[in-house]
């Protein structure tokens, strides 16, 4: 492992590493140790009991935080007709179909969510081996493959995230920057944990929510209580 940087080495200092912080705690902790020189990202990881190899244990989907993300996203639409002016008027950065796919192909990749309307999925799923593995590709579980392009450019402009559990049974997802304050990431944490407890698979047994852990871009993870995170989203 690399050497450490000073101001991660404070922050490190100032966390318990056996504590289970609440989560107001943990996010004054990120807010008032947020020392890098550009608006540092939080990211939460949160390790489920469930196991991804079986598909009736997979965990996916999508939730509009309250707040946004504190960053623009660059939404690109494959549409034909009347869907690619609806596109354009929703605010998509690019729209189009076979020159978006032929663009693609050749290497460009300068844009952060992709929503494709059904009938040209035939076509855009020649880009699987490009989109898949970066988190692009369309999927309607998540609301991106849809006739309702208008509503989807709009969600995604306003910070919506998709989450997808992984292979060690945990799913990473950003929610916000430090500039957001206490209660702005607050609400965006409960929201997305929210979701995720509703889409608990029916064959999950035992403890769902097992762990969560939320950082800055350059500091060190700080563990969330459970019982609180539960207790919270009871009394919201």
């Amino acid at each position: 492992m690399g050497k450490r940087g000073k101001k991660y080495l404070e922050v490190r200092a100032k966390v318990e590493p056996a504590k289970r912080y609440t989560l107001h705690e943990a996010v004054e902790i990120l807010v008032s140790t947020g020392r890098a020189k550009f608006d540092e990202t939080i990211d939460t990881a949160i390790r489920l009991g469930v196991n991804p190899k079986h598909a009736d244990q997979m965990v996916r989907g999508s939730v509009v935080l309250p707040h946004g993300l504190g960053k623009k996203v660059r939404v690109l639409v494959f549409a034909k007709g009347d869907k690619e002016k609806e596109a354009q008027e929703a605010g998509a950065d690019f729209v189009g179909s076979d020159d978006l796919i032929e663009k693609i192909k050749g290497g460009w990749l300068d844009f952060d969510r992709v929503v494709a309307t059904p009938d040209v999925m035939g076509n855009v799923g020649k880009l699987g081996k490009i989109l898949g593995p970066r988190g692009l590709m369309p999927n309607p579980k998540v609301g991106t493959v849809t006739f309702d392009v208008k509503n989807a450019v709009k969600e995604l402009k306003a910070g919506k995230v998709e989450f997808r559990v992984e292979k060690a049974g945990i799913i990473h997802t950003p929610v916000g920057k430090v500039s957001f304050g206490v209660d702005k990431l607050t609400d965006n944490i409960l929201s997305l944990i929210d979701v995720i407890v509703k889409l608990k698979p029916a064959s999950s047994k035992g403890t769902y929510l097992k762990t969560i852990s939320l950082s800055t871009t350059m500091g060190p993870g700080i563990k969330v209580d459970t019982v609180d995170i539960r207790n919270s989203l009871r009394a919201g």
